[in-house]
C-alpha cells in the first residue's frame, strides 16, 4: 500500500507541474476599498450620500447558463469600509419587479429558486477558504463557509445584518458585515471579494469574476486598500439558559419526569483576527433540527450531517484528503463517500442509540497565519449508562503549498462511544488547479492514517487518493480509491466498512445547447467497487444515467439504470424476519427521476424505480411536494416506499413527512416537523417557536413528542414528550 501511495504522491506532484499549464494568481479584476467614518442606516434604500462615495462594481456577466454572456438585467454593487464593519449596497434592477421570486421569509429558510444575491469574501486572500453571505428580497440571511475551496458548508452562522427593499425598478439591499464576524491577517490590505446575483425565474446565474460556471475563493476578484480595520477585544459572550421537562409514558408503572434548568455559556474570542479561540460551558443542542429519516436497504448505516453550531464553527480548517462532498443521485450513499473521514464531529455528544450524551465543556482555537492553518478541539463528554466521561481531542495543522494546494497533518485521541483508549494520526495533500491553460480545473488527494486501540493489533491503517476533472461543460470525471484495514478505528471520525478496499470512478458529458428549449442535456456513469482485502469480492455498483434534461426554469426529468452484483459472506436481515441467506446475487433496476423548478408556487419532485434485488423483484418511489403560496408559509410532504418480494418473504416499507412552517415576520418563526416510518412503528413530531430579533439573540421554545405504534394499528401512544424553553443573548466586546 505504501508503494501505490507513493506512485500517487509522484503522479500528483507532476501535475503540479508547471508543465501542466498552472499560473499563479488570482483574476485581474479588483476594486479599491472607499473608507467611511459614517454608519449606514440599514433600510435596504441607499439613499445616504456615502454610498455616493462607495466604490462601485457593474462590470457583471453571466455565469450560467452562458457563461461570459451578457446578463439579462443590469446589477451595481456599492463597497465601503468602517473601523468596525464591511457595507456593501446592491441594486438589482428588473424590468418585471411583480415577477421577483420572494417566498421565503423564514431565517434559517433558504430556497434556490428565490432572486437572491451573494457575496463571497476571502479574508486571508489565499484562494483557499472564504466566507459566502447571502441575502433575498425579504431581507432572508444565509451564510456559509467555503471548505476544500469549491464546496460550502451551510450550516455555519454567523452575526451580521441586512436590509432589503422591493420597488418598481427592481430591489436594493445593504448588509453590515461586522468585523469581529470574521477571521483575517489585519496585515493584508488586500482581501478577494466576489460577487453574485441569482434570477430565480429565469434560473439565471450574474457574476462579477467566475470561471467553470461556478465562484469560489480560487477565482475571485480583489478589494484592495484596507486599513485600519478593528474587532474592539474581540471577545462574543453568549450568556443563556434552558428549562425543560421531559416526560416518559408508561403502560402500567407511573408516568415518569425529570425537570432541568440550566445555564449555558459560550464565550469567541479573538485575541488576534486571524485566531480564534471558542469555549463552552453546559453546551444545549436543543434548538437544533431533527434528522429526517430515512429508509436503508444496505447492510451499512447511514450518514448524517452535522448541524450544532459549535461545531460547525471553523469546520473547515478540520476536512482532511478530499474525503467527502456533496451529495450523489442515485445508489451511491453518503456514508460511501464519507468513509475513512478520521474526525467527524458528530461522533460527539451522542450516543450510538442516537440518545444526547451531555457536553460539559469544550474548547477550540482555530487560525490562520503565513500561509498555515490550525485548529484544535477539546471536549469534555459527560458519562452515560456504561460508557464512561471522556476528554476527547483533536489537533490539525496544513501548510499552504503550490498556488491552491495544502499539505496538513491531523491527530485524535479520545473514544466518545466506547471505553478503549484510542489515538489516530494523519497526513494529507490536497491538490486544487483551477487555472489550466485550456480553462478546465484538475483536483486531487493523497492520504494516509493509522489507529490505536486498546486490544487491537496490527491491520490499523487506511489510505487513498483522488483525481478529478470537476468541469461544467463538456467531459469531466473523478476517480478515487481507499484502502481501510480491519482493524482501523477511528473513534472521532467515521467509515462504514473496514478490511476492504474501495474504488469510486464517475465520468460523463455535458452539452448546453445554444437557441434550444434545454439549457443543459447530460449523461454519466458511476461505478463503485468493494472488494475485501482478502481477496474476494464484496459488491459492485453500476449507475448509468442514460440522459438528464433541464429547461430555462429549472425543470429536470432524466432515466437511469442500475446494475448490482453482491456477494455476501454471512446472512443479511434487510427486514424484520426477511432474512437474505449468503451468496452470489446479480440484479438491476431502472428508474426515472423528476422535478419541477424551485422557484415555483408548488414543486413537485419524485423517482420510481422497478427492476431486481437480490434473488427478487421491488418497486422503490418517492414523491415531493412543496407548496409556497406566499412568504408566509411553507407546506412540503414527503412519501417514500420501498415494496420487496424476495423468496424469504416480503416486506413493504414506508416513509411519511409533513414539514409546516409559518413565518409571522423575518425575526418570528413557527416550524413544525413531523415523520413516521413503518420499520420504528414510531411518529415523531418537533416543533420550534423561533423569535430571533436580531442576528446574535435567539428565544426558543420546543416541543418534541415521540408515539409509538405497537400492535401496528395506527393507535398510537404517548412515548415521551419534551417541552423546552431557551434563551441565547450575544454580548459583543
Amino acid at each position: 500500500m505504501r508503494y501505490a501511495a507513493l506512485s500517487a504522491l509522484i503522479g500528483l506532484t507532476l501535475v503540479a507541474s508547471p508543465a501542466f499549464g498552472q499560473t499563479p494568481g488570482g483574476d485581474d479584476k479588483r476594486v479599491t476599498a472607499v473608507r467611511t467614518d459614517e454608519r449606514p442606516v440599514l433600510d435596504g434604500r441607499l439613499d445616504e450620500p456615502l454610498w455616493q462615495r462607495a466604490a462601485v462594481i457593474s462590470d457583471f456577466h453571466e455565469v450560467s447558463p452562458n457563461e461570459f454572456e451578457p446578463p439579462s438585467e443590469s446589477t451595481r454593487f456599492y463597497v465601503i469600509y468602517g473601523r468596525d464593519a464591511l457595507y456593501i449596497g446592491a441594486e438589482l434592477f428588473d424590468r418585471e419587479p411583480e415577477q421577483i421570486v420572494a417566498r421565503v421569509m423564514r431565517q434559517g429558510d433558504f430556497s434556490e429558486g428565490e432572486d437572491g444575491l451573494s457575496i463571497i469574501l476571502d479574508t486571508f486572500d489565499n484562494g483557499r477558504s472564504g466566507y459566502v453571505f447571502q441575502l433575498t428580497p425579504n431581507a432572508i440571511r444565509g451564510d456559509g463557509l467555503f471548505r476544500n475551496v469549491t464546496d460550502i458548508n451551510w450550516d455555519w452562522d454567523s452575526i451580521w445584518d441586512a436590509a432589503t427593499l422591493i420597488h418598481d425598478k427592481g430591489w436594493t439591499a445593504e448588509f453590515a458585515i461586522p468585523f469581529k464576524t470574521l477571521s483575517f491577517n489585519p496585515q493584508n490590505e488586500t482581501w478577494g471579494i466576489n460577487f453574485s446575483r441569482t434570477i430565480g425565474r429565469r434560473n439565471e446565474e450574474i457574476g462579477w469574476v467566475s470561471h467553470n460556471r461556478s465562484q469560489n475563493p480560487s477565482n475571485s476578484g480583489r478589494l484592495v486598500g484596507l486599513t485600519g480595520m478593528e474587532q474592539g477585544l474581540g471577545l462574543d459572550v453568549v450568556v443563556g439558559a434552558r428549562a425543560s421537562r421531559l416526560t416518559e409514558y408508561r403502560t402500567t408503572d407511573p408516568d415518569l419526569s425529570d425537570d432541568e434548568l440550566e445555564p449555558t455559556l459560550d464565550i469567541f474570542y479573538k485575541p488576534d483576527p486571524s485566531l480564534t479561540a471558542a469555549l463552552t460551558l453546559n453546551t444545549d443542542f436543543s434548538g437544533t433540527t431533527v434528522d429526517s429519516r430515512r429508509l436503508n436497504l444496505t447492510r451499512f448505516s447511514l450518514f448524517f450531517p452535522e448541524q450544532r453550531k459549535f461545531f460547525l464553527q471553523d469546520n473547515d480548517i478540520f476536512e482532511f484528503g478530499r474525503i467527502g462532498g456533496p451529495r450523489e443521485s442515485g445508489a451511491v450513499s453518503q456514508a460511501f463517500k464519507e468513509t475513512g473521514r478520521p474526525f467527524f464531529s458528530r461522533r460527539i455528544g451522542l450516543g450510538a442509540d442516537g440518545q444526547a450524551i451531555d457536553i460539559d465543556g469544550g474548547l477550540k482555537v482555530t487560525g490562520r497565519v503565513g500561509g498555515w492553518e490550525y485548529g484544535v478541539l477539546n471536549i469534555v463528554q459527560d458519562e452515560y449508562e456504561a460508557l464512561d466521561s471522556s476528554n476527547l481531542f483533536v489537533g490539525r495543522v496544513s501548510r499552504n503549498v503550490l498556488a491552491e494546494s495544502t499539505l496538513g497533518a491531523i491527530l485524535t485521541s479520545g473514544n466518545p462511544t466506547g471505553n478503549e483508549d484510542n489515538t489516530l494520526v494523519g497526513v494529507d495533500f490536497r491538490y486544487l488547479n483551477t487555472r489550466l491553460a485550456n480553462g478546465k480545473t484538475v483536483a486531487g488527494s493523497l492520504w494516509y492514517q493509522e489507529s490505536r486501540t486498546d486490544g487491537l493489533d496490527g491491520d490499523d491503517a487506511a489510505a487513498g487518493f483522488s483525481l478529478s476533472a470537476p468541469n461544467s461543460e463538456g467531459w469531466w470525471g473523478e476517480m478515487n480509491y481507499r484502502r481501510i484495514e480491519k482493524n482501523f478505528n477511528p473513534a472521532l471520525g467515521f467509515v462504514s466498512q473496514t478490511d476492504v478496499g474501495n474504488w469510486f470512478v464517475k465520468g460523463g458529458f455535458r452539452w448546453r445547447p445554444q437557441n434550444s428549449v434545454f439549457r443543459l442535456i447530460s449523461s454519466e456513469a458511476k461505478l463503485q467497487r468493494v472488494d475485501r482485502l482478502d481477496g474476494g469480492f464484496d459488491r459492485q455498483i453500476v449507475s448509468v444515467d442514460f440522459i438528464s434534461l433541464e429547461n430555462h426554469s429549472g425543470d429536470d426529468a432524466n432515466l437511469f439504470g442500475t446494475f448490482y452484483r453482491e456477494d455476501l459472506s454471512e446472512p443479511f436481515e434487510v427486514a424484520d424476519g426477511v432474512i437474505i441467506p449468503p451468496g452470489s446475487y446479480s440484479w438491476d433496476r431502472f428508474c426515472t427521476r423528476g422535478g419541477s423548478g424551485q422557484h415555483r408556487i408548488l414543486r413537485i419532485s419524485g423517482y420510481l424505480c422497478g427492476g431486481g434485488f437480490y434473488d427478487g423483484d421491488g418497486t422503490t418511489a418517492g414523491l415531493n411536494f412543496t407548496w409556497r403560496p406566499n412568504k408566509h408559509l411553507k407546506i412540503e410532504t414527503g412519501y417514500t416506499l420501498n415494496d420487496m418480494e424476495l423468496p424469504y418473504g416480503a416486506f413493504r416499507n414506508t416513509l411519511y413527512s409533513l414539514r409546516a412552517d409559518i413565518a409571522f415576520t423575518a425575526t418570528w418563526s413557527w416550524e413544525n416537523f413531523a415523520q413516521y416510518d413503518n420499520v420504528s412503528d414510531s411518529l415523531g413530531l418537533n416543533s420550534i417557536m423561533r423569535w430571533i430579533p436580531v442576528a446574535g439573540r435567539e428565544f426558543l421554545l420546543v416541543l418534541n413528542r415521540d408515539f409509538i405504534d405497537p400492535d401496528e394499528t395506527r393507535s398510537f401512544v404517548s412515548r415521551t414528550t419534551e417541552l423546552t424553553a431557551k434563551f441565547g443573548y450575544t454580548f459583543r466586546f
